[in-house]
């Protein structure tokens, strides 16, 4: 039972007592009493700090990097029907807009800023991959890790073939914009792709 391994309860105290000390109270902390405790909680931790992160992290370029689909700031409010500002909008929304939205050199730096992000390295390992082949001796992990890698290349085949179906609007609507931030791997770059092994933010 885990509650006798006492390494991992202490492991565990000090996530929730140092590492979020003003959350440790909280109900809804999980108990470690069982094994399918530590596996819930692993996975949760694990999905958190990759695909998770990954699709968020390396989806911002696509959504977020033309300002004026996602300007990050509004310098002005809604204009109120019969005022100077609602007339204006009326006359030209185009120069309200501009005048509204973050100017030109903030939106230049958080262009800048949302494309290093979401860019990957030449030299990235994704889930799945190991930097040293050799990295354990072992039979057992061996045949897990390679078990894993083959389920990670099921569900990327499953999403192509999910972007193929023209029923599921959301992936195949008017632009036809396959959904790929799932993907376990990638090239190096710019791709919306791609869930890196470690988590540098």
């Amino acid at each position: 039972m885990v509650q006798n391994d006492t390494e991992l309860q202490s492991w565990w105290k000090e996530v929730r007592e140092e590492g979020h000390g003003d959350l440790k109270d909280k109900a809804w902390w999980p108990k470690l009493e069982s094994v399918k405790d530590v596996i819930d909680n692993c996975t949760i931790i694990i999905w958190v700090s990759s695909a998770l992160h990954a699709a968020v992290n390396f989806g911002q370029y696509p959504y977020g990097g033309y300002p004026p689909n996602r300007p990050t700031l509004s310098r002005r409010l809604l204009p109120e029907p019969e005022t100077p500002e609602y007339d204006e909008l009326k006359e030209d929304t185009q120069k309200v807009f501009l005048k509204t939205v973050t100017p030109q050199l903030q939106s230049l730096l958080s262009v800048t800023l949302i494309e290093i992000l979401s860019r990957h390295t030449s030299d990235e390992i994704y889930l799945g991959q190991r930097e040293c082949p050799e990295w354990t001796m072992d039979a057992e992990p061996l045949k897990a890790f390679e078990n894993f890698g083959k389920k990670l290349k099921e569900i990327q085949e499953r999403i192509v073939n999910l972007n193929k179906d023209e029923r599921l609007m959301n992936r195949f609507g008017p632009v036809k914009i396959p959904y790929t931030l799932l993907y376990p791997s990638s090239e190096e770059g710019l791709t919306g792709r791609g869930i890196p092994n470690s988590v540098s933010i």
